[in-house]
């Protein structure tokens, strides 16, 4: 049994373009094409198709998803492994999900003590569900600063790095109280905040204006990226690429 491209995309929820797309880079060829010039999938292709859609779900890039369908040899391995990095992820988004409910009570309860935003007290479970490392892989796409990163990793044992990822995360949660508080992306405070991120970028690797422009605008275009500072507070991912904005504009021309 066989099935057309249009019957796989409603199925699958995946449009016609997009499976279009995935033959002509090679990631998922249809089982054969019609005299009509069709595409036709069968149970093989539907199987891919459906790792495919998994891989994605988990921030997986279609280069590597290419390569993980390539170099695997059993299905039900395959799937395993799948499943096995799904129910991590449920896990990890269980985790959030109590620390977010958790930081906003503690919100509301310091608003009705008339403590401000900022009277927040930061526990070590503020950080539970929340992987900073997430952001650190994806600077694959700024390749001198992933290649210093990488070397660094290498160099920093787990305690430090641990460290380092906890200070990341609080200072998205620092931004977090200015927005809230109302402060404008150039103002003084997120100033601070926005160059003390450049800084420790810069001693990764040189950061030209532009490429720290790219880095802002990668907080709401990447969507890992953009989960983790949404995960902190709605909105967080596009008040930062605006800080980095006026940053660039002020302070690197």
């Amino acid at each position: 049994m066989d099935w057309p491209i249009a019957e796989v995309a409603r199925m699958s929820g995946v449009t016609a373009r997009t499976l279009r797309h995935y033959d002509e880079i090679g990631l998922l060829p249809p089982a054969r094409i019609g005299t009509n010039g069709h595409r036709r999938y069968e149970e093989r292709q539907l199987l891919l198709l459906q790792q495919i859609l998994v891989l994605r779900e988990l921030g997986v890039g279609l280069p590597e998803i290419s390569r993980i369908l390539a170099e695997q040899v059993d299905e039900v391995e395959a799937l395993r492994g799948h499943h096995r990095r799904l129910v991590a992820e449920r896990d990890r988004l269980d985790a959030l999900a109590t620390t977010v409910f958790r930081t906003i009570a503690d919100l509301e309860q310091s608003r009705k003590d008339g403590r401000g935003m900022t009277a927040i007290n930061r526990p070590e479970n503020l950080f539970e569900g929340v992987q900073p490392s997430q952001y650190e892989e994806n600077l694959r796409d700024f390749p001198a600063l992933a290649e210093a990163g990488a070397r660094l990793a290498a160099e920093t044992g787990p305690a430090e790095a641990e460290a380092g990822q906890r200070e990341r995360t609080a200072l998205m949660i620092r931004l977090a109280e200015l927005m809230a508080a109302g402060a404008e992306p150039g103002a003084d405070a997120v100033r601070a905040e926005i160059d003390g991120q450049y800084r420790a970028l810069a001693e990764l690797s040189p950061v030209s204006a532009d490429e720290f422009r790219a880095i802002g605008r990668a907080c709401v275009d990447n969507e890992q990226w953009r989960g983790a500072y949404e995960a902190i507070a709605p909105g967080l991912a596009a008040y930062q690429r605006d800080a980095i904005e006026a940053y660039a504009t002020a302070r690197l021309g």
